[in-house]
């Protein structure tokens, strides 16, 4: 015996009309289909009513142009390169577009191609940027920072002086993300094992104050972003309905609701299914087609992982890469099949030789990188793309 189909549309019209502008709620009706069996019905309604909320919530903040997003959707089986300034091209994207984001920022003055006067003024780009990453990544989502620290001059003080020191930049770039509405939640560590240095290889000054460890590792910072959406409810992921009350907060910004629908599951003291954004998503998603590997997952069972860096120098003090600051595909395969799933956009705007979008492509993501310097990159981004036997579309 089949089920009776249910019109989610018609059974929370009171409520869309009061949420939902005239605009969209004519786009909501054309794009909704009542006639699907139960559980596809209800992951339909709750799909096209999150598109909805996403486009008043752009028109609120007045980004109107989706002809980059278009175009990247449009070709989702390539890697779309982005050439340009990455703050200008993040403002091309709509609001709460992106899966989840990847990147190993250029670090303060350390290549030739990446200079700032001092160190705040590099901190205070840097913060405008993560700001503008805000907007762009989806709501409960989640942000992957490589960076490490470095040693160089700040050049804070008045006086002239070399003022080398280790600088942390994976400690001021927490306090940036934290600033800009970012939740921390981890650090791994990347262990790049032996090397390359000869400091200590050899007998000289062998006293107090003149010895330091050498650099051997990076950090892998992991943050999440959560928006109050306030005024906004969302769908009973059981039963679809928008009857609901608010619960509780599991944390700042991650709000849940209590469904009041009497007909949808309820508890033995007659509380009904409590659930947030993030649990609706997580939920729909928990299929064979996103199950991690279990050696992946063995890989990276502890905190601090043991990476080689990638070779890029040969024999000949050639580099065969064409690009001074590569890391491993380790580490964005690590990400992406940790915090995406299949069909995500995943976001490197500080691409380089575009090792995450290669990675996104791999695992059926959409891969897009921004990359400022088609003068020095170009040649081996689209070599590096080649190596790995996929296709690119340039913006």
């Amino acid at each position: 015996m089949s089920q009776k189909k249910i019109d989610l549309l018609q059974k929370n019209i009171n409520f869309l009309e009061k949420t939902i502008n005239e605009k969209y709620f004519e786009l909501f009706k054309k794009q909704y289909n009542s006639d699907l069996d139960t559980k596809k019905n209800i992951e339909n309604f709750i799909n096209i009513y999150r598109k909805i909320i996403k486009y008043q919530y752009n028109d609120l903040l007045g980004f109107v142009n989706y002809n980059i997003f278009s175009n990247i959707i449009l070709n989702s089986h390539k890697i779309n390169v982005l050439w340009g300034n990455c703050l200008e091209r993040l403002k091309d994207l709509p609001c709460e577009s992106v899966g989840l984001m990847i990147t190993s920022p250029p670090y303060y003055n350390a290549r030739e191609y990446s200079i700032w006067a001092n160190l705040k003024e590099y901190l205070d780009e840097m913060t405008i940027i993560i700001k503008e990453c805000y907007r762009v990544l989806d709501n409960h989502r989640v942000f992957v920072f490589n960076v490490s620290d470095i040693v160089g001059n700040d050049n804070m003080e008045k006086y002239k002086c070399e003022g080398h020191r280790k600088i942390p930049l994976p400690a001021y770039f927490i306090k940036i993300f934290e600033e800009c509405g970012f939740r921390y939640i981890d650090d791994i560590i990347w262990d790049k094992g032996e090397v390359q240095s000869s400091r200590h290889k050899n007998k000289s000054k062998p006293w107090p104050f003149y010895q330091y460890c050498c650099n051997c590792y990076e950090h892998i910072l992991i943050f999440s972003k959560h928006r109050l959406e306030n005024d906004i409810k969302y769908p009973c992921s059981l039963c679809g309905s928008l009857n609901v009350k608010t619960n509780s907060y599991t944390y700042k910004g991650l709000r849940s609701w209590e469904c009041n629908n009497q007909n949808c599951v309820r508890s033995k003291s007659n509380r009904g299914k409590r659930y947030s954004l993030k649990t609706i998503m997580i939920t729909q998603e928990r299929n064979e087609k996103n199950i991690i590997p279990y050696e992946l997952t063995q890989q990276w069972r502890r905190d601090i992982i043991k990476l080689n860096p990638v070779i890029k120098i040969n024999s000949k003090k050639e580099n065969i890469l064409g690009h001074t600051a590569p890391f491993p595909i380790e580490i964005p395969d690590m990400a992406i099949q940790y915090y995406s799933y299949k069909g995500d956009i995943v976001l490197d705007m500080f691409a380089g030789s575009f090792t995450t979008a290669i990675s996104a492509n791999k695992l059926e993501r959409i891969g897009v990188g921004i990359e400022l310097r088609k003068d020095l990159f170009e040649k081996c981004i689209k070599k590096n793309i080649a190596n790995y036997e996929c296709e690119y579309n340039e913006l």
